[in-house]
């Protein structure tokens, strides 16, 4: 008994140092995946003469990873925070694929509505400014969702302006939305507009901005918030794109639409709203090409200057109507998209675009890809060599 109980014992002992083992392995892996450009902590962690460490939330996503893209290329040092609810792993592995060098790039898996998480990034990141992308961004979706754009606008913008001030960060890049004016009276729209915004995204990301105001009045933080119309395209140079999840299609781009009508992934265009009272009966919409957009986000944060706050309409200012863009897409695609027409979509507005000239002056900043068809047409070419996106779906 005494010989086959040792043998129990030897073969418990032997199968928890495998578990263990093979849990350690697979943190290793996790680790790899998650924080693969997280080799030298230290870097990271300790401020460093002549280098500005920019955290970017969202930094998966459509906006944020074009723009951790163009601050890697101006040899600034960035973390990405990303829950990847709506961002994309790909994305983060196409950039650390260009800058593999230590110090460069990190990837940090978690999700702002966390605060201890949060919270600890600060702790142990030595960051010199926030440019903060992360949000739900759907105007549809809100109207079905409200309290999620809230939550995830809104309240987690308080999570990390906390986080800011506990970890003495001073520099916030804030991106918002025309969607904060509503639908104005009078055309176009400047910063002095009123903000009197008709739905939840919109309401929120104005909160968000008060919160970020008031704040901003009891400290010596550099605050800048860049209100961007409708965005389109991708890098020019076909490194990354636009893939939205399979499931929020219908609450997508229209850009994202026309690609997928293009491609025979759904039967044709769905156009909501002729009734509007514009030139052609459809929604005017300023679109904006994410490389001039994210062009704009450097230029701001290289302007940030403590205890001011700037505000700036990022646009092209000048309006197009849906019918326009619809006909720019079947010229950039090629193909002769089936477009139907329904009733309205809840929430939406007739006419929004910009007056750009407080960016242009302040700035320095003037869009330069306005030809609709071109910026279409690169973002089609990545489309159609992407097919599955950056592998999901």
């Amino acid at each position: 008994m005494d010989f086959l109980d040792s043998r129990r014992k030897s073969n418990s002992a032997g199968k928890v140092i495998a578990v263990a083992f093979f849990i350690a392995v697979c943190i290793v892996m996790l680790k790899q995946v998650y924080s693969p450009s997280y080799t030298s902590p230290d870097m990271f962690s300790q401020h460093e003469l002549g280098v500005t460490h920019v955290l970017v939330t969202g930094g998966a996503g459509y906006i944020g990873s074009h723009a951790a893209l163009r601050l890697l290329k101006d040899s600034y040092r960035v973390t990405i925070v990303d829950n990847l609810s709506r961002g994309n792993l790909g994305a983060v592995k196409v950039l650390q694929e260009l800058f593999p060098e230590p110090g460069r790039l990190q990837f940090i898996y978690a999700d702002l509505g966390d605060a201890k998480a949060v919270n600890k990034i600060f702790a142990e990141n030595a960051f010199d400014a926030v440019m903060h992308f992360a949000a739900v961004a759907y105007v549809g979706e809100s109207t079905i969702e409200p309290l999620r754009y809230y939550h995830n606008i809104t309240s987690n913008t308080l999570v990390v302006l906390e986080a800011m001030a506990a970890h003495n960060v001073k520099t916030l890049i804030y991106s918002s939305t025309c969607a904060t004016y509503g639908e104005p009276i009078k055309m176009p729209i400047r910063e002095e507009t009123p903000q009197l915004p008709i739905n939840p995204y919109g309401k929120a990301k104005k909160m968000a901005e008060d919160i970020i105001i008031d704040f901003s009045n009891t400290t010596d933080m550099a605050v800048m918030i860049l209100r961007y119309f409708n965005v389109i395209g991708s890098d020019p140079e076909g490194r990354l794109g636009e893939a939205p999840r399979p499931e929020l299609r219908e609450h997508g781009r229209i850009s994202g639409a026309c690609f997928d009508a293009a491609r025979g992934i759904i039967p044709g265009l769905k156009v909501k709203g002729t009734d509007y009272k514009t030139a052609d009966g459809t929604c005017v919409r300023d679109y904006i090409d994410v490389t001039d957009l994210v062009d704009a986000h450097v230029k701001a944060l290289a302007h940030a200057k403590p205890r001011k706050v700037g505000i700036y309409n990022v646009g092209t200012g000048k309006g197009r109507s849906v019918k326009e863009f619809v006909d720019a897409c079947k010229k950039a695609t090629g193909v002769d998209i089936k477009v139907e027409y329904l009733d309205r979509r809840p929430g939406d507005y007739a006419e929004v675009f910009s007056d750009p000239s407080k960016i242009k002056q302040e700035l320095s900043w003037t869009a330069q890809y306005t030809d609709l068809q071109k910026s279409l047409q690169v973002a089609w070419k990545w489309q159609k060599s992407h097919l599955n996106g950056y592998g999901h779906g």
